[in-house]
């Protein structure tokens, strides 16, 4: 009987676990996938359409955290010509 309360003890506590685990996953694809795309969107902008963006640690942390948005910001202060 003891075993048995034991066996569906650790046999639930498994799907918890990998309930968890499938969503950190899930979620840290979404953040790194976001994250590519925004580096992809600025390399973009400095190659194809002609921005003088550096491209240093700074603008790649931006871009790697905010993704998309972050690229767009900053290109949109390098376009007015306030940073980067």
């Amino acid at each position: 009987m003891v075993f048995a309360i034991i066996e569906i003890s650790a046999l639930f506590l498994a799907i918890i676990i990998a309930v968890v685990l499938y969503e950190i996953l899930e979620n840290g694809t979404q953040l790194a996938l976001n994250a590519v795309l925004g580096i992809l969107v600025l390399i973009a902008a400095k190659f194809l359409f002609g921005f003088q963006i550096a491209i240093t640690l700074l603008t790649v942390l931006i871009c790697a955290i905010g993704g998309i948005f972050g690229a767009l910001l900053i290109i949109i202060l390098n376009y007015f010509k306030l940073a980067f």
